[in-house]
């Protein structure tokens, strides 16, 4: 893919993220915070922690994930069910970006790992696991990953 080519995704894609992100903001009359913050004051009177939160016990694991880093998160959840050409594929994986934040209109996430060569290298055919793997863990109704090598040529991409 050319530089121009690049370039040209780029500004497609940020102006339909742009879009997309003005249509879901609401109607910004600020009402509907003050009175949101006055019922969660309000449950905090009367209530005490244990009303607060009936739904919010969960395993430390799962605290120390979220605040892990997005690649280290994904390489977690394919260590836990992912198959063993899975684990294998993900274990190159070094940074992850996009994953944290969804709004099932135009989802795209990046991931990057340590294989060299491009799209005719070594990487093509994990690619493809860690994009399946990646489907597996995060779900979008128009998700698209993108699997990079090290030096951040494309090697595949996949839906999820």
């Amino acid at each position: 893919m050319g530089m121009k080519t690049k370039i040209a995704l780029g500004a497609v894609v940020g102006i339909a993220v742009i879009g997309a992100l003005s249509a879901n903001a609401g109607d910004g009359d600020g009402d509907a915070k003050s009175d949101n913050r006055t019922s969660a004051g309000a449950g905090e009177k009367t209530g005490g922690s244990s009303a607060a939160k009936p739904a919010d016990d969960k395993p430390a694991e799962d605290e120390a994930e979220k605040k892990a880093s997005q690649a280290e998160q994904f390489k977690a959840f394919v260590q836990r069910n992912g198959t063993s050409k899975e684990k294998d594929a993900v274990s190159h994986v070094t940074k992850v970006q996009g994953a944290d934040e969804q709004n099932d209109i135009l989802d795209a996430a990046d991931v990057y790992t340590d294989f060299t060569g491009g799209i005719m290298g070594e990487g093509t055919g994990p690619a493809k696991l860690i994009a399946s793997a990646f489907a597996d863990w995060k779900d979008s109704e128009n998700g698209l990953v993108t699997i990079y090598d090290a030096d951040g040529e494309l090697l595949g991409n996949g839906q999820f």
